[in-house]
């Protein structure tokens, strides 16, 4: 079985949507908890919030870098095969 086939590829496509909004969440719980127990309103919500929104798109930029390098060994013939 070769790797980075059609389904490797759609589940690491699949993924990378995730990524994006579990960093936002994370970001965001995070934020609102902090807010409710230092009680400084909705201003950790938000930094936290765009911290979680830029882990999650330099995770999805990571994804997508490491998709486009599979596709390319892929098309190139060079792709590797399991013992």
């Amino acid at each position: 079985m070769q790797r980075g086939g059609f389904l490797d590829a759609a589940a690491r496509a699949g993924s990378m949507g995730l990524h994006l909004f579990s960093g936002m969440l994370v970001g965001g719980l995070a934020g609102y908890f902090l807010d409710k127990r230092l009680g400084t309103g909705p201003w950790l919500k938000f930094v936290f919030f765009a911290l979680g929104l830029g882990a999650g798109a330099r995770n999805l930029y990571l994804d997508a870098r490491l998709l486009l390098k599979d596709q390319e060994k892929h098309d190139a013939g060079e792709t590797e095969k399991e013992d």
